[in-house]
């Protein structure tokens, strides 16, 4: 066999780096994609669940609400413009290694060179500077990571490859918060093993994945104009890559503002170390991740086996914001411990419906091959920008509108108006 058959055999894609995918992938893509993934996430969640929050309640103990939503506020509107910018910059990239794994071992790197410097950050506009950072690095990663989908995956695969991929997201909350919470002793031990990790979970992919070249005859050229007027899709030509991203932003917009202060819930409306003397929120808090994410695990390969066999996208959506809307109300009233992990529970097995099949869907609503990368940033600015606009939300309504209740009715309502949109988008079943 010659080594272009192997490579299609291995990578399901075909001898152009444009060509639509029709080979089915192995299972060694489905891990070490996963792998690398996790260690993304990781890296991301690690800071804004656990090291962020304790460092904000280091600096500024009575405003460590609005202190957090300012950092991580100003992080994620850096990955507004830096998702779509490394993803059309990866979109051009000539190399040996392929349009994508440059970018994914770079953005290793530097990202975990930022976790190292955030350890060591005293102030906080030390603390916003390297997040800044890591933002920039992770997004590059990120960007490859997506755009390597459509780019290898056959369409009746992309629902149980997103599986894989979408369990990583809770899976990293997890990781990162046994690694910062049971291995590290201290802030900056927390993120040198954040950094140590995620370089290792890139390394895999890279290494045992050929990501094919693209051609010099392929790449356009150059023209900084049309570049610029490639980041906007008009939603009047291609309507549903706009239905597409207007589900992804309220969803997760609904998902951020719900999760953004866990950890002050359990502490503060909970009151989990009152219930559980001598433990700290922080554990609570692992335990609730723990059985959201098994809900995930559950949601997201079933969803994508189902939608993968059916074909069908949309009707999955639906339902997994239904299932998410149901958890969002289940935390309104008075919690307490047992139901706070229920809704955990009802929460990971709408997510996960949710991760795997809304991707495999944006899939096939990319206007061009030749501009995946970019047009996949553009679809994860609905991811980022929630990130921006959720902290504002949130600490408005726990401080000022309702607190906790007003926070997770806003959650409810955000999350079903997403679902419903879903059912605009026309030309995928």
């Amino acid at each position: 066999m010659n080594i272009s058959a192997t490579h299609e055999a291995d990578s399901g894609a075909s001898c152009s780096a444009l060509a639509e995918p029709v080979t089915p992938v192995r299972a060694r893509f489905f891990t070490s994609m996963a792998l690398s993934n996790l260690g993304v996430w990781m890296a991301f969640f690690a800071p804004i669940q656990i090291l962020l929050a304790q460092q904000m309640e280091v600096l500024a103990p009575t405003h460590k609400e609005s202190a957090l939503g300012w950092v991580t506020g100003i992080g994620a509107l850096v990955s507004l413009f830096a998702n779509p910018l490394f993803g059309a910059w990866s979109d051009r990239t000539i190399s040996r290694f392929g349009r994508r794994h440059p970018w994914n071992i770079g953005g290793a790197l530097v990202g975990a060179l930022a976790m190292v410097m955030l350890g060591r950050q005293g102030t906080l506009l030390g603390i916003t500077l390297w997040w800044c950072v890591a933002q920039f690095a992770l997004n590059a990663m990120l960007a490859a990571l997506t755009a390597e989908v459509p780019d290898q995956v056959p369409v009746t695969q992309r629902a149980v490859c997103s599986a894989w991929v979408g369990v990583t997201q809770p899976l990293g909350v997890v990781v990162g918060a046994l690694l910062v919470t049971q291995l590290a002793h201290g802030i900056a031990q927390g993120y040198l093993l954040v950094a140590v990790v995620l370089v290792l979970c890139a390394l895999p992919f890279v290494g045992l994945v050929r990501d094919i070249p693209l051609r010099h005859d392929q790449r356009p050229t150059w023209d900084g104009r049309a570049f610029l007027r490639g980041f906007w899709i008009s939603p009047r030509e291609h309507p549903d890559f706009a239905w597409a991203w207007a589900t992804r932003f309220l969803i997760n917009l609904g998902n951020a503002i719900g999760t953004l202060y866990m950890l002050y819930f359990l502490r503060d409306r909970l009151h989990y170390e009152r219930l559980f003397p001598g433990r700290a929120a922080e554990d609570g808090l692992l335990i609730v991740v723990a059985v959201y994410t098994a809900g995930v695990l559950v949601g997201a390969f079933a969803g994508g086996a189902l939608s993968d066999r059916s074909g069908r996208r949309k009707i999955h959506v639906i339902l997994s914001s239904v299932v998410m809307t149901a958890a969002a109300l289940m935390l309104m009233p008075s919690p307490t411990w047992p139901l706070v992990l229920a809704a955990s529970a009802v929460l990971g097995l709408g997510y996960g419906i949710y991760v795997a099949v809304d991707q495999a869907l944006i899939t096939q609503v990319l206007p061009l091959a030749t501009d995946r990368g970019k047009d996949l940033g553009i679809i994860n600015i609905a991811n980022s920008a929630p990130q921006v606009v959720a902290p504002a939300i949130a600490a408005i309504l726990v401080t000022q509108l309702g607190g906790y209740p007003a926070l997770y009715l806003i959650t409810a309502i955000f999350t079903l108006l997403g679902g419903v949109l879903v059912r605009q988008i026309r030309n995928v079943p």
